[in-house]
């Protein structure tokens, strides 16, 4: 790896702690004021709308800009949504509608991230470390979700939500000053890129149109717009599921030690760089996380929970790396800005309706099924409880039968299955051998 990446993930990894301490605090709190799933969804909605509408054009102002100042302009603009947040909190002034458009400021300037660093990983890197670059980002990932959560819990054990919101501003003030350390190379012009030039609003269109051409591409952007349904409905169920029958502050812990998987998971790929089939390697990522999501599913238990969250956690670097690594190698270098955003874009376009259907699902329908004399507490309830929260069991264990059917469908669909073999890199080795290891800074 050299070092110019390393410097940009070691920021990344301070920035992502501090959001992670961030998301898990404020879930937390938005919980504990309103003891309402519906409330919690529509605070996270208000960090997933602006990626969606915004995505398309963020992605091709990124192959407009140097990729490095994209990244800058990120973290700064989410650094100032979180920045209010503080400030309404410390003066007395924080109420839960504070959040949706503060929160959405933040996501809006984020939605520059994802394409900006992705895009710059594939110049920084050479193409068959892609899988390890992948890996050590999710180690980033993996250390947010293990400290966050743990120091969010106790900081907010002894009270202090303005204390965890500072702490977010100073970590995406270190990203940003890693970032103005190093200079970033420019891609070459492909025929893909020159092919998309015009006007913001048809080279943001363009990178749809490049998906949509490429039908095994196409097919891995909605089987994880699939996995992302899912995924919606238990990033709002999990914490109620979890305060269910545990405190605040052990369910930060639980989270800390679950992510410990995650930590592991990635570490392993960095490593290894990944299974060699990858498309394989993602489908049974996915058949794992629905063994995961039925076994937290069945008693509740801060153990079981925890073993639970771990296997998630530690399978899911499989499937996020093997799928970037496919991206990075199957797409043109200076359209892989628009070209990203756009596959982002699609694949969170299921999540606002998870968000927005958990709590009423939940709350207005499972959670009286499962009550005790509930309509299902003689039949279902026989095995995985009765009472407070097993209407949100119940619905992970859905969940997890609808993954397992979404992993079956791609198995059986010959163009994603036959990705790697069939479709082509567009990187030639011989362009990565011309490529400067280094961009001075």
């Amino acid at each position: 790896m050299g070092r110019t990446f390393l410097v940009v993930w070691s920021g990344q990894l301070v920035s992502l702690v501090g959001s992670s301490l961030t998301g898990f605090a404020l879930a937390v709190w938005v919980f504990q004021q309103t003891g309402s799933a519906t409330r919690l969804a529509l605070v996270l909605l208000a960090t997933t709308v602006p990626g969606i509408i915004l995505g398309p054009f963020a992605g091709a102002l990124v192959d407009r800009w140097d990729r490095r100042w994209a990244m800058i302009l990120s973290d700064t603009g989410a650094a100032v949504g979180t920045l209010i947040i503080a400030v309404l909190h410390f003066t007395d002034n924080l109420e839960i509608w504070h959040l949706y458009p503060a929160l959405a400021l933040s996501a809006a300037f984020a939605t520059f991230q994802f394409p900006a660093y992705s895009a710059a990983t594939s110049l920084l890197v050479e193409k068959d470390q892609y899988g390890r670059a992948a890996g050590m980002v999710q180690v980033a990932e993996a250390v947010g979700q293990i400290v966050g959560p743990i120091l969010g819990g106790l900081l907010l054990f002894w009270g202090e939500l303005t204390l965890v919101l500072i702490v977010d501003v100073a970590t995406f003030c270190f990203a940003v000053l890693t970032l103005t350390w190093v200079r970033f190379p420019a891609p070459e012009k492909s025929e893909a890129g020159r092919e998309g030039e015009g006007k913001l609003w048809q080279e943001a269109r363009y990178g749809l149109s490049y998906v949509r051409a490429r039908k095994p591409l196409w097919a891995l952007m909605l089987f994880f717009t699939s996995i992302n349904f899912v995924f919606g409905f238990v990033s709002v169920l999990l914490l109620p599921l979890m305060l269910s029958f545990a405190s605040e502050a052990a369910v930060g812990v639980a989270f800390g030690l679950g992510a410990i998987g995650m930590l592991v998971g990635s570490i392993v790929v960095s490593a290894w760089g990944g299974p060699r089939r990858r498309v394989l390697g993602i489908v049974g990522a996915d058949f794992a996380i629905a063994a995961g999501l039925f076994l937290g599913a069945l008693r509740p238990s801060l153990v079981l929970f925890t073993v639970a969250v771990f296997f998630v956690m530690l399978v899911l670097p499989v499937a996020n790396s093997s799928s970037q690594a496919i991206w990075q190698s199957k797409v043109d270098l200076d359209v892989q800005g628009r070209v990203f955003a756009i596959r982002r874009t699609i694949a969170q376009l299921a999540i606002p309706i998870s968000y927005l259907a958990a709590g009423p699902i939940a709350d207005g329908l499972l959670e009286p099924l499962m009550a005790e004399g509930g309509g299902l507490a003689s039949t279902v309830g026989q095995f995985i409880g009765t009472g407070d929260g097993r209407g949100y069991a119940l619905f992970f264990l859905i969940l997890s039968g609808a993954a397992i059917l979404t992993g079956i469908a791609a198995l059986g669909y010959e163009p994603l299955r036959t990705l790697e073999e069939k479709m082509p890199d567009v990187i030639p080795e011989q362009a990565q051998e011309a490529r400067p290891a280094e961009a001075p800074a």
